[in-house]
């Protein structure tokens, strides 16, 4: 195998990768460009958490080379550091502590000197978490009950619209999640947000195999009426099944106004044991707030009209291999993942545990939602209907 000699990345070609991480290209693909393995790029760009740094930028009153080089010269003619300072207009305390921290009159070499000032420079700047440590413990308690970092900084603007110093940004939170020479919240955190794989999926990744679309008698999501579409009324749910391991699966129900969350014990996949526990779950609620259901092409729902005729509810379908189509539900799938993650064998998991994590998600704000909680946002439609 031919050894590869280490290789030292430029600032150019550490640029040119965050240009292409930017636009979506994988490791592998970066890695190609240089001839090197992708574990490569993956240290350039986790040393900041995968986020960029911003460009850097020499302060406009700090000594340039070309004023060192004058230095350098100047120090060779044997010139005292008056008259350098008097010829270079800068202050003999600038030219001497310049000196002085670079190996003296006799060992002073201008472009040792500059790349070391380069480098001295590149301090970390303290970030608002760091100096308002009240703020961070508000923020490490919310992630900790699985906020998003955008709900917790949409919350705190929404709770103290007026004071500065208790709402900081959504891109705050992840850069000091992700960026740990901050120091403000710990990496342990980084365990409570949603999504727990490093690299984000293309959406076709959850597109469905072959063998769904075969259900008779469907009606297409095409057909539903404008105002499920632009969610105008409460009462209209996005359906799938979770899959877990060793064939168990859990029911997720999202209702489209309110983004309001049940979740439906299923001890099998067949159709009649998915149905019976649709029908019997679609009986806990009030009829105006369970108008219609729309689902994937599983093959769980081949019993569609039995779950219709039971409860009178119209079950609308998803085109095929279009699953997004069902955006809430999707959404709130990759949520779960948090609390079931892929692998994980559900069968075990109880309907009180089932409900307690879907009253987690229902007592999270949501922008979607101006901030409110999808619990308040349903609670106000059952006493509408009231």
């Amino acid at each position: 195998m031919r050894h590869r000699t280490r290789i030292y990345y430029t600032e150019e070609q550490k640029s040119q990768m965050w240009d292409r991480r930017q636009r979506g290209d994988s490791l592998h693909s970066i890695a190609r460009l240089f001839d090197r393995h992708h574990s490569s790029v993956r240290e350039i760009l986790a040393a900041s958490g995968g986020i960029r740094p911003p460009r850097r930028r020499r302060s406009p009153r700090a000594l340039t080379l070309a004023e060192r080089e004058g230095i350098s010269r100047a120090l060779v003619a044997g010139h005292g550091i008056r008259a350098i300072a008097l010829s270079l207009q800068r202050a003999p305390s600038t030219i001497s502590r310049e000196i002085a921290r670079n190996g003296g009159p006799l060992a002073y070499r201008a472009s040792q000197a500059d790349e070391a000032a380069w480098a001295r420079a590149r301090r970390p700047k303290l970030c608002k978490l760091a100096t308002h440590r009240g703020l961070a413990r508000w923020v490490a308690a919310k992630l900790r009950h699985h906020w998003a970092p955008q709900q917790i900084a949409g919350w705190l603007k929404h709770c103290y619209p007026d004071d500065t110093s208790c709402q900081v940004s959504h891109e705050t939170i992840y850069r000091t999640l992700y960026i740990q020479s901050r120091g403000a919240l710990k990496k342990e955190l980084l365990a409570h947000l949603r999504r727990s794989r490093a690299m984000r999926r293309s959406r076709h990744h959850t597109q469905k195999t072959d063998d769904h679309g075969r259900i008779t008698g469907t009606v297409s999501i095409s057909e539903r009426p404008a105002s499920v579409e632009d969610r105008a009324v409460p009462g209209h749910w996005e359906g799938d099944l979770l899959f877990g391991n060793k064939n168990s699966q859990i029911a997720t129900l999202v209702e489209r106004k309110t983004r309001y969350v049940m979740l439906v014990k299923v001890d099998r996949r067949d159709t009649e044991t998915v149905i019976n526990a649709l029908i019997k779950h679609a009986h806990k609620l009030p009829r105006e707030l369970y108008r219609s259901l729309t689902w994937d092409r599983g093959s769980e729902m081949a019993d569609h009209h039995r779950f219709t005729l039971a409860t009178d509810i119209q079950v609308y379908f998803c085109d095929p291999y279009h699953p997004w189509q069902r955006g809430s539900n999707e959404n709130t799938n990759g949520l779960l993942r948090q609390y079931f993650p892929k692998g994980m064998d559900v069968s075990g998991i109880t309907q009180a545990k089932l409900n307690a994590v879907a009253r987690e998600l229902n007592e999270r704000p949501r922008e979607t939602l101006d901030f409110e909680t999808p619990a308040q946002r349903f609670q106000q439609a059952v006493a509408s209907t009231g």
